[in-house]
């Protein structure tokens, strides 16, 4: 195989890669109402109000729940929509993300 060639495919692959997703997560506390939760699911994650409560319901049961997976930018920015909104409505409600496997 020729130099060129081997570019050009390595070149081919790169491009034809999916970009890591990750996973934006809620965390239960003792303070944030179950009422804001469903809210900031609804409005921020857009689901539907019978997936937000089941979604609801995990991250209290569990002590964490998955609400969606996104691009970097995507998660990063609904990971700080959320922390701003908690901080405005006095709730600790802590959001986070990680890297899908």
């Amino acid at each position: 195989m020729t130099e060129g060639k081997q570019e050009s495919e390595q070149a081919v692959s790169t491009v034809n890669r999916e970009p890591p997703r990750f996973r934006v997560l809620l965390h239960n506390d003792h303070f944030t109402t179950m009422d804001f939760v469903v809210e900031i699911l609804e409005t921020v994650f857009h689901k539907r109000p019978h997936e937000a409560m089941a979604i609801m319901r995990h991250v209290h049961e569990r002590g964490i729940g998955v609400c969606g997976i996104y691009t970097r930018e995507v998660a990063e920015a609904r990971v700080a929509l959320v922390t701003r909104l908690a901080h405005e409505n006095e709730f600790p409600l802590l959001c986070t993300m990680e890297r899908e496997e």
